[in-house]
């Protein structure tokens, strides 16, 4: 026995610092997969491209952001970038960036593989009717396309939640960096740590359900 004593006051005392954490967390959450959402969606025609010049350049950038640990990512453009283009970024523009970016890389290829689940009958039947390709992506490809997909975007959501604990590494006031000024300002680790671990299972096992509900919603929509 230690007689380490427990003193969750410290919490209730400070959730105003904790909460505001949390949202700067769910900001960057939704910044980067808006931005990401976005990307990939730019990116994955070029994936697919039968054009070399638009496929290669495609695949370079999927692959080094798909490879390279968000944490390098985080660093080389809050520190490294900076020197190369002669302007400094906050954390909050370095965190957007980053994760923008390898989320459009991970999101590039949900849509390929979404849009190439697409029976190759459609795309020939819709050809044989006259669609041109915007029209046929549009109108045939897409809305299917995307019904395959939710549960992949969702999953990658999630997953990116996790991932912005690393921002507090460049000092953006996420959920993890404010608690960590707290614990330097209480010396109350144990209470405040397990707080925002109890915080982070809450919203994750949350997200989790939903998605679980969802994919049993589509599933009886399919049926």
């Amino acid at each position: 026995m230690n007689g380490t004593t427990w003193d969750f006051s410290v919490v209730w005392e400070n959730l105003p610092m904790l909460a505001r954490g949390l949202v700067g967390s769910l900001q960057i959450t939704f910044v980067a997969l808006l931005f990401g959402l976005l990307l990939g969606l730019l990116v994955a025609p070029l994936r697919m491209s039968a054009l070399r010049s638009l496929r290669m350049p495609a695949n370079v950038y999927i692959n080094i952001f798909r490879a390279t640990p968000p944490l390098v990512l985080l660093f080389w453009f809050f520190y490294a970038f900076p020197i190369l283009i002669g302007v400094r970024f906050r954390p909050y523009e370095a965190a957007v960036v980053t994760l923008s970016l390898q989320s459009g890389a991970f999101f590039a290829e949900v849509f390929r593989a979404g849009i190439q689940s697409v029976e190759r009958g459609q795309w020939e039947a819709s050809r044989a009717l006259g669609m041109g390709y915007l029209r046929l992506m549009r109108r045939i490809i897409l809305p299917q396309a995307f019904k395959r997909m939710v549960l992949a975007f969702f999953e990658r959501a999630i997953e990116l939640f996790k991932t912005t604990t690393l921002v507090s590494t460049i000092a953006f006031a996420d959920l993890l960096y404010e608690a960590t000024v707290l614990v330097n300002q209480t010396f109350r680790p144990l209470e405040i740590y397990t707080a925002v671990a109890a915080i982070y299972i809450l919203v994750i096992t949350a997200a989790s359900v939903g998605v679980r509900g969802l994919e049993r919603r589509m599933a009886r929509s399919d049926a």
